[in-house]
């Protein structure tokens, strides 16, 4: 078991870590697109990488049936493994809409031997989203 201490530094590395590996600069919350952002996730069970939708309800809607709309190209010629959420809860309870890319192996934050896999995926498949968008974002737009 970890501190809280411990893991704050664990988790401080391993971004660290990621940065220097893969030193490119991520689209993440730059979409451009109000309540549209992209995420890297990792914690001590699962790592993800994900297009969240967290705006009024309005707007997610608006954006998520372009994104539906989209689906069978970015699941064709992108990322042939996202899983599209309409309706995803966050751990504090928020409800968003999310399409997320989850890792299928047993990985953690606090397990050092885990990372090398973690950033690989990362990079290839953040690297497809933000390819799928910057293709498609004047559709999602739109």
């Amino acid at each position: 078991m970890f501190s809280k201490e411990e893991s704050r530094q664990l988790r401080q590395e391993f971004w660290t870590s990621f940065g220097k590996s893969f030193p490119r600069k991520w689209i993440l919350y730059n979409t451009k697109l109000k309540g549209l952002s992209f995420k890297f996730h990792f914690d001590n069970k699962k790592a993800l990488v994900a297009l969240d939708l967290e705006d009024d309800l309005e707007n997610r809607i608006k954006y998520w049936e372009k994104l539906q709309a989209l689906k069978s190209i970015l699941l064709d010629e992108f990322l042939p493994d996202a899983i599209f959420n309409e309706t995803y809860f966050l751990d504090n309870k928020k409800e968003i809409s999310r399409i997320y890319v989850p890792l299928e192996q047993k990985v953690s934050i606090h397990n050092k031997n885990t990372w090398r896999d973690v950033m690989g995926f990362f990079n290839k498949n953040m690297s497809a989203f933000e390819a799928f968008f910057e293709t498609y974002k004047d559709v999602i737009e739109g």
